[in-house]
């Protein structure tokens, strides 16, 4: 299998340089940072590409395949796009761009609750196939009239979010006026006017704002007064008496996202959930905690009978798929990844960054010598 790429652009590499010429530095800067001084940020890939694969070159190999059955459904890869908060932050329309692509190429999309695309929009074009995670609002009452939106659109999968009890310290964030509440300064205004088209296509698609949570916040509200908002309307802390009214209400399957510890799988089987992503928020939450791949192993090797594990935070290519799918992985997200690309290429790169990651993921698997996504753990040099 090729994919047709855009040769100016061959790695996700290219398309992270690409964007970062492309979209003001405050924007580019909060989809690139960790927090404090960026420890975990860098250990996720780092050591995630400390995993080996071994090759088995004189067996009998007919094709690789890399379509992979998850919850009932077939999909055409074993990853899908991440949820980010503020995708139009970072290009205008990048949510509905990704969306698209991913329900054209046949993985899983994850819209956020706090990204700048709504609901039901996301719902109609993905034709009720995306995914919807739920940042854990402080009152009952909100957090049900948003799931019962989600289940009117279809979703199929609802993703708790459990890696954020607090927002993490991000010194860029704080410096470029992205904290809680956000401010303009005179400085992110000329790095507005040295983007041209960024600039152009977010006046052309309208400022970016919280699309779900619109039909919630009041109306005429200023920065510091949506930030104070933000913060009592939303408590991201979850614990079993949280989860387990969810599971009672949600038909569908759940997963918990930001798992990290063998305790919380064992607590997310206990309260019946589908799946758990092992992921520490891209590096974005807990600057003295494990990179994403530390935790994985062990989880997978003790309950990958139990539940669906899959993992993302770190990962940034085909062959990086490979590692984390090796190491017991069930399935893959990634988040920067797809960023860059509909960043750097705008409509058109949601398509492009997809057909890389296939491109990739299909020549490792060939190379091996894996004919399917379950054979990856065979390949494992441990």
């Amino acid at each position: 299998m090729t994919l047709k790429i855009n040769t100016r652009y061959p790695s996700i590499d290219d398309l992270r340089n690409k964007a970062k010429k492309k979209i003001p530095k405050f924007a580019f800067e909060y989809l690139d940072g960790g927090c404090n001084e960026d420890v975990n940020l860098n250990k996720n890939t780092s050591e995630l590409r400390k995993v080996e694969l071994k090759p088995y070159y004189l067996t009998k190999h007919t094709k690789s395949e890399m379509k992979t059955t998850l919850f009932g459904h077939q999909y055409d890869a074993p990853f899908g796009i991440a949820p980010v908060g503020l995708q139009g932050l970072m290009w205008p329309n990048s949510a509905e761009i990704l969306a698209k692509a991913a329900f054209k190429h046949n993985i899983p999309f994850i819209l956020s609750t706090v990204t700048t695309s709504s609901i039901e929009r996301i719902g109609k074009i993905t034709e009720g196939k995306a995914w919807f995670q739920l940042y854990h609002p402080a009152e009952e009452k909100l957090r049900n009239d948003i799931l019962k939106r989600a289940e009117a659109a279809e979703y199929s999968v609802l993703v708790l979010l459990s890696d954020v009890p607090t927002f993490g310290y991000r010194p860029r964030d704080i410096k470029n006026g992205l904290a809680m509440p956000p401010k303009m300064s005179l400085r992110n205004i000329l790095q507005i006017l040295s983007r041209p088209e960024w600039t152009v296509q977010t006046l052309l698609k309208g400022q970016p704002n919280f699309a779900t949570l619109k039909p919630y916040i009041p109306p005429g509200l200023n920065m510091k007064q949506l930030g104070k908002f933000m913060d009592q309307t939303f408590n991201g802390r979850l614990n079993e008496e949280k989860i387990a009214p969810i599971r009672d209400m949600w038909k569908g399957k759940i997963v918990l996202k930001g798992v990290a510890s063998e305790e919380d799988t064992e607590t997310a089987i206990k309260l019946g959930l589908d799946g758990i992503i092992v992921s520490n928020h891209g590096g974005r939450q807990l600057d003295a905690g494990q990179s994403t791949i530390k935790p994985l192993v062990p989880i997978a090797q003790k309950y990958g009978d139990k539940i669906k594990i899959m993992m993302d935070s770190g990962l940034r290519s085909g062959p990086d798929v490979a590692r984390a799918l090796a190491s017991g992985a069930q399935f893959t997200f990634l988040g920067r990844t797809f960023m860059y690309g509909v960043s750097a290429l705008g409509k058109k790169g949601g398509d492009h960054t997809i057909s890389i990651l296939k491109n990739q993921l299909q020549q490792v698997m060939e190379q091996i010598c894996c004919e399917n996504t379950n054979d990856f753990p065979l390949h494992l040099v441990k």
